[in-house]
């Protein structure tokens, strides 16, 4: 190794040596990523709120599955859903699942800063945010309008946050639970700083709160005791009776990444180690590896035959005219492509494999019914003619279409 080799690389030591040094003096930065997991112990995780919540209801359930395949398949009794997150985007069908479900008598608390507007637009509601127009800081501050429930003063949460209120509700049918506004404002008694509603629908109830930060157990678990608004805001719901459902699946709960390298780049000093394997497996390909290395013989690839192939098959199916066989093959594709993209059981019974193929395409019911009855009648026919053939094609081409 010369010896200029040798000032570049310790120069090269000296610099990694001063970056790991800087790092392992820095503090980890505070993670204010608003998960609301029940398995989060950052400042805006519901872990807190979680295991508390499991002493008084003692019959409460994770959810980890979207809304709308628990309660088409799963076993759920009579009670209560609770959802939190950041972002609630029930799709069309959850929405209507999830409000059948309340018509019978259930209860659903929702608490985000973000509805969909499908559920917003059948509850008759409008978001809107607001900050500050006057200072720097924005602390949001909550309270409770029930006078058995009202604290003796607003309860602040203590970092820097716009709010979200719902600026239009239905005032004929729901009723205003709690407020919300930025700390060193005056409360304006209008609708502009409703954050918490009731609204009857059926014979349920849903209760839809903008504030999910009141959960987190950076609000739950501050020095001022503000556990005493998300106490007096959970008590609208039984705990004590009947079944309680916790939602994972919007919250984040569900999904826990566990890969080595994971891992691995979020401990430090594991990340540091890895990171001077690398640069050392670098520094002796640079300095060694060069010397060595041998010239590595051009190959070129395999040639993609597939195609061909395919055209061989269906020539030797043409040149026998065996328009039955390459029908049924078909029909036989068709449903392998219903299973792999849209993960369709196709061994159902025909009126829960056509609402399964109406639920995941954007075709009616009438028209899958329609196709499904077509592809099963030619694959009874032991004959299929060329004209018939052309027909299969056409459907299943305007079907993907």
């Amino acid at each position: 190794m010369s010896k200029r080799y040798k000032i570049l690389l310790v120069i090269l030591i000296a610099l990694l040596g001063t970056l790991v040094f800087l790092e392992a003096n820095q503090k980890d930065p505070v993670n204010w990523y608003p998960s609301y997991s029940n398995k989060d112990k950052i400042p805006l995780g519901t872990y807190a709120f979680f295991n508390e919540l499991k002493k008084q209801a003692p019959q409460i359930e994770e959810v980890n599955v979207p809304p709308f395949e628990f309660l088409k398949y799963g076993d759920i009794k009579p009670g209560a859903y609770f959802f939190i997150g950041n972002f609630l985007m029930f799709d069309k069908a959850e929405a209507e699942q999830l409000l059948a479900w309340v018509n019978k008598g259930n209860t659903l608390f929702l608490s985000s800063n973000n509805f969909s507007t499908t559920l917003l637009d059948t509850l008759k509601l409008s978001q809107k945010s607001r900050i500050r127009k006057n200072g720097l800081e924005n602390l949001p501050q909550y309270q409770l309008v029930n006078p058995k429930l009202k604290l003796d003063s607003w309860h602040t949460f203590q970092k820097d946050k716009e709010i979200i209120h719902f600026n239009e509700i239905d005032t004929l049918n729901q009723q205003v639970l709690g407020l919300v506004q930025i700390k060193g404002e005056d409360l304006e008694k209008t609708e502009e700083s409703i954050n918490f509603i009731e609204a009857p629908f059926g014979q349920g109830k849903i209760y839809i709160h903008s504030s999910p930060e009141v959960f987190s157990n950076f609000f739950l678990l501050s020095k001022e005791k503000q556990y005493a608004y998300t106490q007096n805001a959970i008590s609208y719901l039984d705990l004590n009776e009947g079944n309680f459902y916790w939602d994972n699946h919007y919250s984040g709960g569900k999904t826990i990444n566990t890969s080595p390298l994971y891992i691995l780049l979020n401990n430090k000093y594991l990340k540091w180690a890895y990171y001077f394997i690398l640069i050392g497996a670098v520094l002796f390909v640079f300095f060694e590896g060069k010397r060595k290395q041998q010239s590595i013989p051009v190959r070129n690839p395999l040639k993609n035959k597939t195609y061909e192939y395919t055209q061989t098959i269906a020539g030797m199916y043409l040149e026998r005219k065996d328009h039955t066989g390459i029908a049924h093959k078909m029909i036989d594709q068709f449903y392998h492509e219903l299973r792999l993209k849209y993960h369709i059981n196709t061994q159902k019974s025909n009126s829960n494999l056509i609402n399964d193929i109406a639920n995941k395409t954007d075709h009616s019911t009438e028209e899958v019914k329609e196709l499904i009855e077509f592809l099963q009648l030619q694959q009874h026919n032991k004959m299929i003619s060329k004209e018939e053939l052309k027909e299969i094609n056409k459907r299943i081409t305007n079907f993907k279409h």
